[in-house]
């Protein structure tokens, strides 16, 4: 058993410990960094079982990135995607549609795409969650060659 994040061996019960934190295997180190990393930012769980599934691809994702703003869940930016994964997308209230949308257009103007996917997509289809952002990278590539 391996970490995900430095390729190191790790004792099967550590790499379970971490499993059972966070959904991946991680060595003592880096299940404390990611343990803060949750904790500073209330990053969901999803967020970074998303990130390493992305990672493991070689999408190059990078997680709580700073935009200048506020911090994004996964941002990948050499096509200027930025992800984030909503928790609470079922309370949704118009005042929170408002500033959903006040983000994109910010993310717009400075030439990012913000994608929002609801935790439970990630939960249940990380496969398929991985494919189709896989598709989302290489649709914004063609783009940036165009330009």
């Amino acid at each position: 058993m391996t970490c995900k994040e430095c390729n190191k061996s790790i004792t099967p019960e550590v790499g379970q410990h971490a499993k059972d934190s966070f959904g991946v295997e991680l060595c003592e180190r880096h299940t404390k960094l990611v343990k803060r990393i949750v904790e500073e930012n209330q990053t969901p769980i999803e967020a970074i079982q998303l990130y390493y599934a992305l990672k493991e691809v070689g999408a190059n994702p990078m997680l709580e990135w700073w935009d200048g703003q506020k911090s994004i869940d996964i941002a990948i930016s050499r096509v200027k995607l930025n992800i984030e994964i909503e928790t609470d997308y079922h309370l949704i209230t118009h005042e929170q549609a408002i500033n959903d949308l006040e983000e994109a257009m910010h993310s717009f103007k400075n030439g990012f795409t913000t994608v929002r996917i609801p935790h439970v997509v990630i939960k249940y289809y990380l496969e398929e969650t991985v494919k189709n952002i896989l598709g989302i990278i290489q649709g914004l590539k063609s783009n940036l060659k165009v330009i």
